[in-house]
């Protein structure tokens, strides 16, 4: 467990503000599971979610650069949960995936170029003896505003995606699991993106990959 207990490069538990923000949030309770279910909600509620803040600069992933930012997508803030995390002695580690979002709009499909939405971040924590998925992307604000039901997490069991909306349409299928990683795994991260959407790398462009799957939920048309 020791690789899912140190500080790593993206998942920077040693990094002041992380630690000021999981002492603050996780609560007066000493067990396990609380204290990561009040991480959990911390991370989802109070770091607003944003794809349009994705960028090829490594440092932008970083736990300590998204409680600075006060917003970012799926992979960071995964990152910072597990951040926290270890900083309250809980091993923690990252997993990505692909996904498919059937409610993706014409728009973001004319942007893509692909139906597949690739490497959507989630965080496991060991509790209770066995790793629980988490995925704090999705804010509260922004699923009322979506009419989406935000994923609840309770230690134990694992919260990773909206699998319909309010009104029973499909919303998210998992197509490929890339992993869990003691620390992200920058050239496979952005190497994939980049093979996923190359013409969103070779051109310039304010929105050019991170957490293309809910894109849908941040675009209104």
């Amino acid at each position: 467990m020791q690789p899912y207990l140190e500080a790593g490069r993206f998942v920077d538990s040693d990094h002041p503000l992380v630690i000021e923000f999981a002492e603050s949030r996780c609560g007066a309770t000493r067990d396990p599971r609380e204290q990561a279910v009040n991480l959990y909600y911390a991370v989802r509620d109070e770091i607003r979610y944003n794809p349009y803040v994705f960028s090829r600069d490594p440092q932008t992933l970083k736990a300590s650069y998204v409680l600075a930012a006060g917003e970012s997508y799926c992979v960071p803030k995964a990152l910072l949960l597990a951040a926290c995390a270890r900083h309250c002695g809980i091993p923690s580690r990252i997993g990505l995936a692909d996904v498919r979002n059937h409610l993706a709009t014409p728009r973001l499909l004319e942007l893509l170029k692909n139906e597949v939405f690739a490497m959507h971040g989630y965080t496991e924590l060991y509790l209770d003896g066995r790793w629980v998925k988490a995925t704090p992307a999705f804010n509260l604000a922004l699923c009322r505003l979506f009419d989406v039901a935000p994923l609840e997490f309770d230690g134990l069991s694992d919260s990773v995606f909206h699998p319909f909306n309010r009104q029973g349409e499909r919303c998210m299928e998992y197509l490929a699991n890339h992993g869990q990683f003691a620390d992200l795994p920058e050239a496979l991260f952005f190497e994939h993106l980049a093979a996923s959407y190359p013409h969103l790398f070779r051109d310039v462009a304010p929105f050019m990959g991170g957490d293309l799957h809910a894109e849908a939920l941040a675009m209104g048309e």
